[in-house]
């Protein structure tokens, strides 16, 4: 077996098991599950968290009732690892993933994370490499100046040329955007225009973490 072969089955394999997870975790509450493995550890033991994502509340009556993601957060020391695996999605469609302050609207402050697209089956995963605990935070001890980009079209939501000051603010939640408004409408939920992807012209949010409280999303169980 070459080695193409063997990443292709263990990519298979990886697939297959998270979609067997999200239907486990979408028959009952979206509860984190907190484990620890010392095998697979680089120091004595590794904290890992499992949890859901479900459609977003904003979205209409009826639609995408059926998506789902589930996320595998694992502690490798100074950082942790995220894997998100969704279904349920519209097929080769784009979506941006968001570290968020709540799950619903307004969503508080929010940090860009990275990019899932799906395949025809409405399925797709992402990896990222972050801080992704009870650690993870946004804060500005002062104003500063901002760099504006200008992107070729007129964007409803410009970049601000300054930072407002905050502490410390803990982000706990995630949250995942319809990269475009034109494939949220084909999907049915609206063609509304969000900040959401990398050139601030994004469509509805589709999931996000809102089965557990505002203040107490999933991230904060791993410490």
């Amino acid at each position: 077996m070459n080695t193409k072969t063997q990443i292709q089955l263990r990519k298979t394999t990886i697939t297959l098991l998270a979609m067997l997870t999200i239907t486990a975790l979408s028959s009952g509450p979206a509860v984190a599950q907190v484990s620890t493995l010392g095998p697979l550890a680089n120091s004595a033991t590794e904290k890992s968290a499992d949890f859901a994502m479900l459609p977003s509340k904003g979205l209409p009556p009826g639609v995408l009732t059926n998506a789902r993601a589930h996320v595998h957060v694992r502690s490798v020391g100074p950082v942790e690892i995220m894997e998100v695996f969704v279904q349920g999605l519209p097929p080769n469609t784009d979506f941006d993933f968001f570290v968020i302050q709540v799950p619903n609207k307004p969503f508080g402050l929010a940090w860009y994370q990275g990019d899932i697209e799906t395949n025809r089956y409405g399925q797709g995963f992402g990896s990222f490499v972050g801080r992704f605990s009870i650690e993870t935070f946004i804060v500005a001890t002062g104003v500063a100046p901002a760099p504006v980009v200008d992107f070729d079209d007129p964007q409803p939501f410009p970049d601000a040329d300054h930072n407002p000051a905050t502490n410390p603010v803990q982000l706990y939640h995630l949250g995942l955007w319809f990269n475009s408004p034109a494939d949220a409408a084909k999907a049915g939920a609206g063609n509304g225009i969000t900040p959401f992807n990398g050139e601030h012209n994004a469509g509805a949010q589709v999931l996000s973490t809102n089965g557990f409280p505002d203040l107490a999303g999933p991230l904060k169980q791993l410490n």
